[in-house]
């Protein structure tokens, strides 16, 4: 690439421990162990992952569930560490990859606005800013002083998005957000999208809607049991993705 880097994954892999035969009780956990036999595996969720992104790309990933997406983007937002491997970023990163992450749900719309973005390396007085655009944002000026745990999982996935787009980070990682919420608001996250994108900011975007993902990404990866199968442009990487699987597949 001739632009710098954003992202750089180098022989990611990452496994769980998995167990390989289930034990109904106690009595034949201790004659497993007395037999020597294992009682649990391993489960990889990525295998070898190579992936190199620019400043500024835009990547969509696609895959059936289970196929390692999410795991994907919780490793390039430096949640968890690889199992093998090497993770580069540079740049802050916004996550927006579970709903619940980075809030709290006794406190108030409003309080979470702030701690999320101390978490994302806003002070409180340049949150304090932005909290009547975030709020505007998300549609939530008669709810946002109520406790989060009064949220609606649309209410909560609006104000996730607009905090994690307000600061404006180097890299955006998007975990199925768009498909929470009614058709306006998805247009106005597509719009904001693309304006981030027009400025500069980096994406990846985990979907099963393959329309956004042919919409806002000049990029795709498509994953496959943690592997990934095809990477290219994102015309070419969704036909091949398209042709591997009958129509419930490719949508599920």
């Amino acid at each position: 690439m001739t632009h710098p880097l954003a992202l750089r994954m180098h022989g990611v892999a990452l496994h769980f421990p998995a167990r390989r035969e289930p034990l109904r009780s106690f009595k034949e956990w201790a004659i497993a162990r007395l037999r020597g036999r294992p009682d649990s595996g391993v489960f990889w969720a990525l295998k070898g992952v190579d992936l190199e992104l620019g400043q500024g790309d835009t990547l969509g990933v696609v895959g059936r569930n289970g196929a390692g997406k999410s795991t994907l983007l919780r490793l390039a937002a430096g949640i968890i560490p690889p199992s093998r491997g090497e993770v580069h970023i540079w740049g802050s990163v916004a996550p927006v990859i579970e709903l619940s992450a980075g809030f709290d749900r006794e406190l108030t719309g409003r309080e979470n606005v702030l701690f999320n973005g101390s978490l994302l390396g806003m002070s409180r007085r340049q949150m304090l800013a932005k909290m009547d655009e975030i709020v505007a944002f998300a549609q939530l000026e008669e709810v946002i002083d109520a406790p989060l745990r009064t949220y609606s999982s649309g209410m909560l996935a609006r104000l996730a998005f607009a905090v994690a787009t307000s600061v404006r980070a180097d890299t955006v990682l998007l975990d199925e957000v768009l498909a929470v919420g009614d058709q306006f608001f998805r247009s106005r996250c597509h719009a904001r999208i693309a304006e981030m994108c027009a400025q500069g900011t980096t994406l990846v975007l985990v979907s099963h809607d393959l329309a956004t993902i042919a919409n806002l990404c000049r990029r795709a990866v498509w994953l496959d049991e943690g592997r990934i199968v095809a990477a290219g442009s994102t015309a070419e990487v969704l036909a091949a993705y398209r042709g591997s699987a009958t129509p419930t597949q490719a949508c599920s």
